[in-house]
């Protein structure tokens, strides 16, 4: 395990799930299996997303699906019921997913800790309720049917599931490269310090309030963006996906992973739809299963996989830049002091 994680670590591991990802068709049994794929990408894009509000800047937000949902019903109402094209509305859902999430997280980031995640939690569970009961506004239960494709960019159309494959693919790289971007730059090391202790990085001079909400907010824009491409994707959306076992799962693709990475949370919500999908037999019983092993994890392996891997690497790191021990010096024969022999002469 920790071998194969080394070569995906630097630019020839992301050039090789670059390939893999480009590959995946050819490897596919069925259009089947391109869409399972297709949606672990968007999942995936959003889980980013949370990983830098909750991992990078710790602060765990438990409205995550609901602001997917909120870019999802932004593509559906634009595009359905007022027949805006589509890459405007795609467009849109990262504007008004990014403008609710200013005004949330004036509010909630305020809160520290466990009263953060539980004000985040009911500010979920209002918007499902939003878009359960305004019926006017988000068709209520039944949901926004007839959701428009993708629209096509120049010659490119994305009728069939391969293309579709390709169009959240191509997403996911675009926002795996702009994360990459940011956690390496001063404003991520501003947020890693923010997570590591508010005194000491108020000590420093770093703005909190400022540079949590402008972290709330990428967050968000994450979550709405998802939501879009997914509302293109499936082609129908309801309440559902504002949910709060959505979040619950790209948690869990957290911790697998590792938080505070960006590979882990990338492998971890590849890796568990698959597993899931293996699993459906079980699906009744799915908390009873996965409980289980995230108590486990969290546990036996806190760090995720990723994280566990680079704590590894760094004591193998620093391990190699202590001197070798010295062998033992040989220490000279201890001389006893000469007395005057018994019964001498005096001088």
């Amino acid at each position: 395990m920790m071998k194969a994680l080394a070569y995906l670590e630097g630019k020839w591991g992301w050039a090789l799930l670059f390939a893999a990802g480009l590959a995946f068709p050819l490897m596919a049994g069925n259009d089947y299996h391109l869409t399972v794929m297709g949606t672990a990408y968007i999942f995936a894009i959003a889980t980013i997303g949370l990983n830098l509000i909750t991992g990078y800047t710790g602060q765990f937000n438990l409205a995550h699906s609901g602001f997917m949902a909120v870019g999802a019903y932004t593509v559906g109402i634009l595009t359905v019921d007022h027949q805006v094209p589509f890459w405007i509305a795609f467009a849109l859902s990262g504007v008004v997913t990014t403008v609710l999430g200013f005004f949330i997280g004036i509010l909630s980031l305020r809160l520290k800790g466990h009263y953060f995640s539980i004000f985040t939690l009911c500010v979920g569970y209002i918007m499902f309720l939003v878009i359960e009961k305004w019926e006017s506004l988000t068709h209520g239960t039944v949901g926004i049917i007839g959701i428009p494709a993708p629209s096509p960019i120049g010659g490119i159309t994305f009728d069939t599931p391969l293309s579709l494959y390709y169009l959240a693919f191509f997403w996911l790289v675009v926002g795996l490269w702009a994360m990459r971007r940011i956690v390496n730059s001063l404003l991520g090391r501003t947020f890693m310090a923010i997570r590591n202790s508010d005194e000491l990085a108020e000590s420093l001079g770093i703005n909190l309030m400022r540079n949590k909400v402008l972290a709330f907010m990428l967050s968000v824009f994450y979550a709405g963006i998802a939501g879009g491409l997914y509302a293109g994707y499936v082609r129908f959306i309801g309440p559902g996906v504002a949910g709060v076992e959505h979040t619950f799962d790209m948690t869990m693709y957290m911790l697998i992973g590792g938080l505070g990475t960006l590979l882990g949370p990338l492998l971890g919500a590849l890796a568990m739809p698959w597993l899931t999908q293996y699993l459906q037999f079980l699906q009744e019983y799915r908390f009873l299963v996965f409980g289980p092993i995230l108590v486990l994890l969290v546990i036996f392996v806190p760090h995720g996989i990723v994280g566990t891997y680079l704590g590894w690497r760094a004591r193998r790191a620093a391990q190699a830049q202590q001197p070798p021990p010295q062998p033992p010096q040989p220490q000279p024969a201890a001389v006893a002091p000469m007395t005057p022999a018994a019964g001498g002469e005096r001088a």
